[in-house]
């Protein structure tokens, strides 16, 4: 093991404040991620963590170092790539973490074109919904929805994500085709959405207007069933039990198979910002600018105009 790699499993415990984290992060054996930090430590003849049975933390030593350690492999890994940068090829590992439904209905079906153009990539993907802790789970990158504040990372926005007005033709011929939200009290359901923070269900909104004058109002519309995942949204929409508020990517398969109907497109929902985020020792690494250029090509197709 070289020093280069000694520094980056420092880092890596440093961050994820844990040996054994570290290693299940590295893909190492714990043994060996605690005999490089101990050789380093020799190496630097200073002590640079805290062990304890439950934590694990930095010296003043340790902290010191960890600032220059990020910058150093930082610059090695511009330096190992620079000449693979003329062919656009990357190489290693690259962890990111995105909501579920993008990860379904987008990013899988076109990764065999990102992993064809750079076959010396290796993508670990998480796609749960839940918040992620980057530095703690040794992600590289997470794709959010909703308003995107962390002071502590580096957050590129990419833009809004559109949502429409679905309904299926079933539900349409039953209770007619609204054209406007005074429409909406003649005698018409949502499908209600459960808020997986608060459990309460989400009333309906639009926006009025244009320009200056936009103006964001909601109502309540009565609601069969309540439902608390996305799958179970949209199959009560399908199934003719009311209408929803959805991002237009959930649904593009759909909407162009015939099995639902955009309605009110005067009267959407406000669009949601969507965005990338991640730690600043990452800013530099050519895997992860190659999949935000990527990325966001992917998702331009469903950002609001």
């Amino acid at each position: 093991m070289d020093r280069i790699d000694r520094y980056r499993i420092f880092v890596q415990v440093a961050e994820m404040g844990s040996f054994i984290k570290a290693a299940h992060a590295l893909e190492l054996p714990r043994a060996t991620v605690s005999a490089a930090v101990q050789q380093l430590e020799d190496q630097v003849g200073a002590r640079l963590l805290h062990r304890t049975t439950r934590q694990v933390s930095l010296t003043a030593d340790g902290t010191q170092l960890l600032a220059r350690a990020r910058a150093l492999l930082a610059e090695a890994e511009d330096m190992e790539q620079m000449f693979q940068a003329r062919v656009r090829q990357v190489v290693g590992q690259l962890r990111i973490d995105v909501p579920s439904r993008i990860a379904r209905r987008l990013l899988v079906p076109a990764l065999p074109g990102l992993l064809r153009s750079h076959p010396a990539l290796r993508l670990v993907l998480g796609s749960s919904d839940r918040m992620v802790d980057l530095v703690q789970e040794g992600v590289d990158c997470v794709v959010r929805i909703g308003a995107l504040q962390d002071s502590s990372l580096v957050v590129r926005p990419l833009g809004r994500i559109a949502l429409i007005n679905c309904a299926s033709p079933a539900y349409l011929r039953e209770h007619g085709h609204p054209e406007q939200p005074a429409d909406l009290a003649q005698g018409h359901w949502a499908v209600g959405y459960a808020s997986p923070h608060t459990g309460r269900e989400l009333p309906w909104t639009y926006v009025e207007g244009r320009g200056e004058g936009v103006d964001e109002r909601t109502l309540t519309l009565p609601s069969r069933v309540v439902v608390n995942n996305a799958e179970s949204y949209i199959a009560c929409c399908e199934a003719g039990l009311g209408l929803m508020q959805i991002p237009r990517y959930d649904v593009q398969h759909l909407l162009a198979a015939g099995s639902l109907v955009e309605v009110m497109p005067s009267y959407r929902s406000p669009s949601m910002p969507v965005g990338l985020l991640y730690s600043h020792r990452r800013q530099r690494s050519r895997r992860l600018a190659v999949f935000i250029e990527w990325f966001e090509a992917l998702m331009q197709p469903y950002l609001e105009s």
